[in-house]
């Protein structure tokens, strides 16, 4: 890749910047697209060391982490309760016709990535769907009450956990972070 084209791509993935998602990391400050993708690849990064992921290539979760959300460079991001099926369709497709445009051998490294992501059949798929889900609960648990909508209250308790049941560890850092959502609500009434 000659230093143009990589110029190019990151001037389009820094619009991940200033696209923001539905919550806000603190009083006024949304969070954007690229705080969310930075902190699940910092959670792939923790699982390092733990038994239940000998074997497993986390540094492929990671790179599926950083690169997973680029099509909403082009979108922007819709909230989960808000996102139909053709606001995905879209978003993958704009991503994979932008990286058909990458040269070798990026072009195929992350096209077979977003093509095992999207199958979700490996377990690295898997674990970067699972953290993508959690870190999107455990930001908004950090986000003011005030600035939940009434429906949210239900679906930060349900939210990813069929995500997590094929990993103990997972499973439990999902309840650990649902404990923080209990408690939020408890205080906040």
């Amino acid at each position: 890749m000659n230093p143009h084209e990589m110029v190019g791509i990151l001037r389009q993935a820094a619009k991940l910047k200033t696209n923001t998602r539905h919550c806000q990391t603190a009083p006024g400050r949304m969070e954007s697209v690229a705080d969310h993708s930075w902190r699940i690849a910092l959670m792939a990064m923790l699982l390092r060391g733990e038994p239940e992921f000998d074997g497993v290539d986390l540094d492929k979760v990671v790179r599926m982490c950083l690169i997973h959300d680029l099509g909403e460079s082009f979108t922007g991001d819709i909230p989960v309760f808000q996102k139909t099926d053709e606001n995905t369709h879209t978003e993958d497709a704009l991503f994979a016709q932008w990286v058909r445009g990458f040269s070798e051998p990026q072009r195929t490294q992350w096209l077979e990535l977003l093509g095992e992501m999207q199958a979700q059949q490996t377990t690295e798929a898997r674990i970067y769907k699972a953290l993508d889900k959690m870190e999107a609960v455990l930001a908004h648990d950090e986000s003011d009450l005030s600035t939940w909508l009434e429906l949210e209250y239900t679906l930060q308790r349900e939210y990813g956990f069929d995500a997590v049941r094929f990993s103990p560890y997972l499973t439990a850092l999902r309840a650990e972070i649902d404990d923080l959502t209990v408690q939020k609500i408890r205080e906040g009434k």
